[in-house]
């Protein structure tokens, strides 16, 4: 069990954060048969994996129960990218990266040797799968993330950290201990990190399903990674979909279905493959017809089911 101790300088610096690189690490960990795949997402090639020179990331990956924290920098916000990441992979002090591949429980080649090196080396790769693996479809998959946030964010703001952890994750909770509040997350190891002025990080993740991964370890910013809404839910069952496309047409059903989620007209072209103005001109049906309604986000327009369009799509 891992404790995050609320505590004064660190209880009003919870913030919701989106990790690229976390995102490949977990993804690449999937297809080495060390994590579970979400039903609703789509895997990386395995031959493209394959045909990449990732031999020195890969077998650094393979450790079942530790990922070298230093190939993940902590994320800044929503919008972090990959690039940014990538800049703090390079500056990783070579003693923190020796400590780390230190810590693997898997033969890593030469890679201990020289510590500097194989920093530089594992970035290459990381950007190298980042490009050919991941880039092409994270557009989608930031989709996912963003609708995860709004939705916490929201709950956050409405009802404090308590109602933005309800249903994050059962092994997710908060308690009280001695007096203070804490988040306590179910993990083998066990710690009691009491929050510094950097607060606590809640990453959603497309890929790290069905369990969360924890980050408590100096000099790391503190971090829950828990699976974002929606990655693993069935959605409507198949007759009802059938059902629903009879009384409002597929490319309605298709989109009452995927809004889950608030989402953006451009980000439910890109999950469903269609022209943004054919989406947009069924929105705007759907909410005519009081199953849909609108909320900005900055210069975004989000769509969201309304609890008639709620009850519609859930049957």
């Amino acid at each position: 069990m891992i404790e995050f101790t609320l505590t004064p300088s660190g209880a009003h610096r919870i913030r919701f954060a989106i990790s690229p690189l976390e995102e490949l690490l977990a993804a690449l960990r999937i297809e080495l048969g060390l994590r579970s795949h979400p039903p609703r997402v789509a895997r990386l090639p395995a031959d493209a994996i394959a045909a990449l020179p990732l031999a020195e990331l890969l077998s650094v990956l393979k450790d079942p129960h530790y990922i070298c924290e230093f190939l993940s920098p902590p994320a800044t916000d929503s919008d972090t990218t990959a690039a940014a990441q990538l800049v703090h992979v390079r500056r990783t002090p070579a003693a923190q990266v020796a400590t780390e591949l230190d810590t693997l429980n898997v033969n890593v080649g030469e890679l201990r040797r020289d510590a500097s090196h194989a920093r530089d080396l594992l970035a290459d790769q990381l950007e190298i799968a980042w490009a050919e693996l991941l880039a092409p479809r994270w557009p989608s998959t930031r989709d996912i993330l963003h609708a995860d946030i709004g939705y916490r964010s929201a709950r956050l703001a409405a009802g404090g950290l308590d109602a933005a952890l309800a249903g994050l994750h059962p092994d997710v909770r908060m308690v009280e201990r001695e007096g203070a509040d804490a988040v306590v997350v179910r993990n083998p190891a066990r710690a009691r990190v009491p929050l510094d002025r950097r607060g606590l990080l809640l990453v959603p993740s497309v890929f790290t399903w069905p369990r969360t991964s924890v980050i408590a370890v100096a000099p790391w910013q503190p971090t829950v990674i828990y699976p974002a809404r929606g990655i693993a839910g069935s959605g409507a069952s198949g007759s009802h979909h059938v059902k629903l496309a009879r009384v409002v047409g597929r490319t309605k059903a298709k989109l009452l279905t995927a809004l889950q989620e608030p989402m953006s007209t451009s980000a439910l072209a890109r999950q469903l493959q269609l022209a943004p103005s054919t989406v947009s001109e069924h929105l705007a049906a759907l909410r005519d017809s009081g199953l849909l309604t609108t909320a900005r986000r900055g210069h975004t327009v989000l769509y969201g089911r309304t609890p008639l369009g709620d009850e519609l799509a859930r049957g």
